[in-house]
C-alpha cells in the first residue's frame, strides 16, 4: 500500500460562534495524514514547514506511520499561518489573516522512495504546484485525486485546466462546481467538469452530505446528524484523507469502491468537527470508527415495498 499526500502544515488560529483557539497545528496535509493513517500506511508526505513548527507534532506524524522524507524543513523561517471566523451556520467563514510564509516559495520534491505509488493525493495547493508533482512521477499512479478552491479558479484557471486533463478524482464543494462549470444545476455542472478530465467528481455539502458523479451514475451520500459541530477546519481535508486512505487499503477503484470511500471519508469528517484542530482525530480508536460508519450504514438502510398502481 502506498499513497502520496501532497499539501500543507501549517498553523491556524480559528474562531467559532463556541469558542476559539488560539495557534494550533493545522493544514491540509496534517489533517489528510491523520485522518488516512487509520486505514492505510506508510503516508509518504509532502510539504514544507518553517523551525517553528512543533517537533513532537513531527515525532506523533512518524508514529502514526508518516514518511516525511518529502517535508521540507526551512529552519530560519515560518510555516503557513491561517486565523478565520466562522459565522453561526458554520457554513461560512471570513479569513482574518493569511501568512503564507515557506507556502509562497514552495517546490515540491518527490523523494525517490515515493516512486510507484498506488494513489496521489493533492491537497489544495496552487495548480502549478501540483502539477510540478504529477510532473515528477516517473510512473503514474493508479488513482490521482485532487482538492482544489475557488481562489485557483480566479486566479489560475489556466493552470488548473492543465492539472484537471491528467486527474482522475474531483473534490470540490457546490459552489466551487457552479464556478468551475458555468452550471448552475449540480448534475450539469458535473457533465461539463468530468468533460475537462476527472473520471469521479465529488461534491461537497457540507452538512448536507456529498455527491458523487460519474459517466450517467450519481451517488449520495448524507452527512450524519451532529448535535454539535464545533470547528469545522479540515473536515474537508479530514474527509479527503478517510477517502484516500480507504481506497488504497482497498484498492477497488470503481465506481462501487468510490461509495463506499465516501461513506468512509464522511464517517471520519464527522469526528474532526468535534473539537478544535486535530485534537479529535488522534483520540481516535478502529471501534469509534467502526460505529460511526455503522451510524452511516443505518442512517441510508431502509426495505420499502412498491405499491402496485
Amino acid at each position: 500500500m502506498s499513497l502520496i499526500v501532497v499539501g500543507s502544515m501549517a498553523f491556524d488560529a480559528i474562531e467559532t460562534p463556541f469558542g476559539r483557539s488560539d495557534k494550533i497545528v493545522g493544514g491540509a496535509a496534517t489533517y489528510i495524514a491523520w485522518s488516512a493513517s487509520n486505514f492505510t500506511k506508510p503516508i509518504q508526505q509532502i510539504s514544507v514547514v518553517g523551525g517553528d513548527f512543533p517537533q513532537e507534532e513531527l515525532d506523533m506524524l512518524v508514529k502514526r506511520g508518516v514518511n516525511l522524507e518529502g517535508v521540507q524543513v526551512k529552519k530560519d523561517k515560518k510555516s503557513f499561518f491561517w486565523s478565520g471566523r466562522y459565522h453561526m451556520d458554520m457554513n461560512t467563514r471570513d479569513t482574518l489573516e493569511t501568512q503564507l510564509n515557506v507556502l509562497g516559495e514552495f517546490e515540491p520534491v518527490v523523494p525517490r522512495s515515493y516512486q510507484g505509488a498506488d494513489i496521489l493525493m493533492l491537497g489544495n495547493l496552487s495548480p502549478a504546484v501540483q502539477l510540478s508533482v504529477i510532473d515528477q512521477m516517473q510512473k503514474r499512479p493508479r488513482l490521482i485525486v485532487l482538492d482544489t478552491m475557488n481562489f485557483w479558479m480566479e486566479t489560475a484557471l489556466p493552470d488548473l485546466e492543465t492539472v484537471l486533463s491528467k486527474i482522475d478524482v474531483l473534490l470540490v464543494n457546490d459552489s466551487e462546481a457552479r464556478q468551475l462549470s458555468g452550471q448552475y444545476s449540480l448534475v450539469r455542472a458535473a457533465k461539463e467538469i468530468i468533460k475537462m478530465g476527472p473520471k469521479f467528481l465529488i461534491i461537497k455539502k457540507g452538512e448536507h452530505g456529498a455527491l458523487l458523479f460519474h459517466d450517467d451514475h450519481v451517488f449520495f451520500a448524507p452527512a450524519l446528524p451532529l448535535e454539535e459541530v464545533f470547528d469545522p477546519t479540515g473536515a474537508g481535508d479530514t474527509f479527503a484523507g478517510g477517502f484516500a486512505g480507504y481506497l488504497d487499503n482497498t484498492k477497488d477503484f470503481s465506481f462501487e469502491g468510490m461509495k463506499s470511500a465516501i461513506i468512509v471519508g464522511s464517517a471520519i469528517a464527522s469526528f474532526c468537527v468535534e473539537k478544535f484542530g486535530t485534537t479529535r482525530l488522534k483520540e481516535l480508536s478502529k471501534n469509534d470508527i467502526d460505529e460511526r460508519i455503522q451510524e452511516f450504514v443505518d442512517l441510508v438502510n431502509f426495505d420499502i415495498s412498491l405499491v402496485a398502481g
